[in-house]
């Protein structure tokens, strides 16, 4: 290939990346909310984000994006640019599946700390902070990072708008060079160098998070030295 083609290929690369950080920024928002609420003890909010859930994880994301970028402009007059509309289809879609992954963790705290909570006079919202939120979250990181990867597959289908993402340059760059196979294995080397380091990274975190989760006080041994200094 051609430098030309080359920076063609990064530039799309670059979107990728853009597209996924902002994607996974409001699906981790989205996630939070509606699996903290799922849990919440007003039926009310449980069925509205339980709704919420369902709806978004029964669709697809290719006619989710179909729908924020050609559907809702003209019913509502403005038009979403390429990469908001699918930062938002994404993030709404993907937050969705995210909302089980933090409602589980939840659930799956054990209920004696909370009942400790309750018996401590904490809120609602202490309880959540200071006892559930610390031992789930790093119940999340593992189930997190494979929605992640799957995020990053998901942001080709960003493409169909005409948006200059990794699989809509490459298709591009295939097109020029009428060579499919050269091109298309580039492609998947940089979605799987991107997916790589994503791994890393939440390893790392998982890690990070884990490290005094469940670890048990140092215990010191004090030896006592006897009244007077020693035996007369």
């Amino acid at each position: 290939m051609t430098s030309g083609l080359w920076e063609l290929v990064l530039r799309g690369a670059w979107v990728t990346v853009q597209l996924l950080v902002l994607s996974a920024l409001l699906a981790t928002a989205v996630a939070f909310v509606a699996g903290i609420a799922r849990t919440h003890r007003l039926w009310i909010v449980r069925f509205l984000a339980g709704f919420y859930t369902e709806v978004f994880r029964g669709t697809s994301a290719l006619v989710m994006i179909f729908w924020v970028f050609f559907v809702l402009p003209p019913a509502f007059g403005w038009q979403l640019v390429p990469l908001w509309a699918g930062t938002l289809a994404l993030g709404l879609t993907y937050g969705a599946y995210g909302s089980e992954i933090v409602r589980g963790a939840l659930t799956a705290v054990d209920p004696a700390q909370q009942e400790g909570g309750i018996a401590l006079s904490f809120t609602p919202w202490q309880r959540m902070r200071l006892i559930l939120l610390p031992q789930a979250v790093p119940e999340m990181v593992p189930p997190f990072s494979n929605l992640l990867i799957e995020l990053l597959k998901g942001t080709a289908l960003v493409s169909v708008m005409g948006m200059g993402d990794l699989a809509f340059s490459g298709n591009l760059v295939r097109l020029a060079l009428q060579e499919s196979a050269e091109i298309y294995t580039y492609i998947l080397l940089v979605y799987f160098v991107i997916a790589f380091a994503l791994t890393r990274v939440m390893r790392g975190l998982e890690k990070k998070l884990k490290a005094g989760v469940g670890k048990r006080p140092e215990k010191k041994i004090v030896v006592a030295e006897p009244v007077g200094g020693g035996v007369s």
